[in-house]
């Protein structure tokens, strides 16, 4: 059986009440993660254990607080006051977790579904978001990472142009892909707005509603939008469904067929931030 499973965010003890629930079997079953795999929950470091320990059966693609961590690790960024990622950087074994994590994707298939952390941009179809995503992973996985993590952070460029190049274009890609909430009619992202639909600002819309999006059709799962909560249609699925923030985790069985929810309740609460 397929499983998508939404952010995760270092809640170790939920995700390994919802294996439970779902009876998983690395053996039998696969998951797929939608990235946030890791901070403000309290289990960072156990949350990766667990899913490495899954081996094949699990994959995932990364989220911004994957990425924050890569930052932090490789000296790109200041560890923020609510992050939760000391026990990965102190432990003996933070080499190895850094370059797992940086090998990881950003966007990738999943039988039917189109899957990334946050969002695409409307001007792209699903080739280009899988090959867009691949030119930034070649930097990430490549001999100099910090390169890309240095130059990552920023709300600009607001509007994807194809002419864009180097650090300008990385940047667009990583936000659309983990940071995208709203955009305009005409493509133009919205990265301050992180509250739900009622608070979005006059014309802009979740990226999945912008007319003549490109990958309208595709099947798309993605986390991210704890406020937006659970959507659960035909060609799109929402799955972050709050964990860290005292709400759920959850899965969603979509193979053969089948479209089964289940979720289990996370056992503490954090202030967002």
């Amino acid at each position: 059986m397929d499983y998508l499973v939404g952010d995760v965010q270092g809640c170790c003890g939920a995700f390994e009440r919802l294996l439970t629930e779902l009876g998983f079997s690395p053996s039998r079953d696969r998951l797929m993660l939608v990235g946030d795999l890791v901070n403000r929950g309290p289990q960072s470091l156990a949350t990766l254990e667990r899913i490495g320990a899954l081996g094949a059966a699990a994959r995932c693609v990364l989220g911004n607080h994957d990425l924050n961590l890569l930052a932090v690790a490789h000296g790109a960024r200041r560890p923020g006051r609510r992050d939760t990622i000391a026990d990965i950087l102190a432990s003996d074994r933070r080499d190895q977790w850094l370059d797992w994590l940086r090998h990881q994707p950003l966007a990738l298939r999943f039988g039917d579904w189109l899957v990334v952390h946050a969002g695409v941009a409307p001007q792209w179809d699903a080739a280009q978001v899988l090959a867009l995503a691949a030119e930034v992973e070649a930097q990430l996985r490549g001999p100099d990472p910090g390169t890309l993590l240095r130059t990552m952070y920023g709300d600009e460029p607001a509007r994807w142009e194809a002419a864009l190049e180097g650090p300008a274009r990385w940047r667009f890609v990583v936000n659309a892909l983990t940071r995208i909430r709203l955009c305009s009619a005409d493509g133009r992202l919205d990265l301050q707005t992180k509250e739900g639909l009622e608070r979005a600002p006059p014309g802009m819309l979740p990226w999945f509603e912008v007319p003549g999006r490109r990958t309208q059709g595709v099947p798309i799962a993605f986390g991210h939008w704890s406020m937006l909560g659970l959507v659960n249609r035909a060609d799109l699925l929402a799955i972050d469904t709050g964990c860290v923030w005292g709400g759920a985790l959850t899965a969603v069985r979509v193979d053969g067929g089948r479209r089964e929810v289940v979720q289990v309740r996370c056992e503490q609460a954090q202030v967002p931030g």
